[in-house]
């Protein structure tokens, strides 16, 4: 499969890496089968993160016997020094190797966690330390949120950033990429099928791939959706005229009831997590039953109960969705799907 230099890290990754949060929602062994098909067919780039629940155990798996070659990069939310020794850790026994190739701060979206990251003392300095110690060898960022994501860039103090990019939420087309150019940062493209919304493979694959530049990271579950990404892969990449119909047709639909992450409403003064509950079809499409309907993701899912539809959030939203209404929607959906499983499990 055709590489491409993940910027400044001069690591070559193969085009189309491997997104390590759907494979939660398998058994251990289908799940740790669907890693090594996408190694067969010269996958080499294996994402995931230590908040993708059995994720990080089940690629060490998959891996073990095949490391050299690899690049195996993974995450932590801890903003603590000691926080992210500890995930840090966590991952390297979970992914049973001696160093990870790119650790990447999580989910950076607003300019306050971005300062106190890059502050003195702060987050960016453990990892710093982990580099020098050989345990990492390369730092990244991960951000939904434009003005931050180029922010972050321009620092200088990040190797890669992963940004949502497809042909719906396009904009980093426009004001990242030429940034991480200029800045020699590593652009990796999640949510290439925007989170589960796009199901015309060939379509978002196409536009995908006229960007060189670009490593895209989709979430895999069953063998046949990376056989048939990396079939797109291999043929040609232009897209016909009724394709870009299509996709013109797809992004106005798709437009007008889709969030884009961007966090732009914030903040909600019932402290509702909008673009969690915006993005709900997702998550339910990607996440593990038990982990949606409890903990974490049940507690922020809960509280779009508290929305007062002050519509607030809708003056801000630069994309003019009608985001009462779909955090009725989304959190009813929701409710349905959480009933519907603690009737069919007996859980509570």
């Amino acid at each position: 499969m055709k590489k491409i230099r993940l910027g400044k890290t001069n690591m070559m990754a193969t085009r189309v890496g491997f997104g390590g949060i759907p494979i939660q929602r398998l058994g251990e062994d289908e799940a740790v089968a669907v890693v090594r098909r996408c190694l067969d067919l010269g996958v080499n780039f294996i994402d995931t993160a230590n908040g993708y629940t059995t994720s990080e155990g089940r690629i060490g798996k998959a891996i073990a016997g095949r490391r050299e070659g690899l690049i195996i990069a993974t995450k932590t939310l801890s903003r603590k020094p000691e926080g992210i020794a500890k995930h840090l850790e966590q991952s390297l026994t979970q992914l049973g190797i001696e160093y990870i190739d790119l650790y990447q701060l999580h989910s950076v979206s607003d300019f306050a966690t971005l300062d106190f990251v890059l502050s003195p003392g702060g987050p960016m300095s453990a990892l710093e330390d982990a580099k020098k110690a050989g345990k990492i060898r390369h730092i990244g960022v991960t951000s939904h949120q434009l003005d931050v994501a180029k922010k972050a860039v321009a620092s200088g103090r990040f190797e890669t950033i992963m940004f949502p990019f497809n042909f719906v939420t396009d904009e980093a087309a426009v004001e990242l990429l030429p940034l991480c150019k200029q800045h020699d940062v590593g652009f990796i493209d999640m949510k290439p099928l925007a989170g589960g919304m796009i199901s015309n493979a060939t379509i978002a694959f196409k536009y995908l791939f006229q960007f060189p530049d670009v490593l895209t990271i989709p979430g895999i579950e069953k063998a046949h959706e990376i056989e048939e990404i990396i079939g797109i892969l291999d043929g040609p990449h232009a897209l016909t005229g009724a394709e870009k119909d299509e996709m013109a047709r797809l992004k106005q639909q798709l437009g007008t009831r889709f969030c884009h992450r961007c966090d732009y409403c914030q903040p909600c003064k019932e402290g509702i997590a909008i673009s969690t509950v915006m993005t709900y079809p997702s998550l339910a499409a990607r996440l593990p039953s038990e982990t949606l309907y409890s903990g974490f993701w049940g507690i922020l899912m809960e509280k779009a109960a508290a929305c007062s539809k002050c519509h607030e959030c809708e003056e801000r939203c630069p994309y003019h969705l009608p985001i009462s209404d779909m955090i009725a929607e989304f959190y009813e959906q929701y409710e349905k799907d959480k009933m519907n499983y603690q009737k069919i499990t007996g859980a509570r």
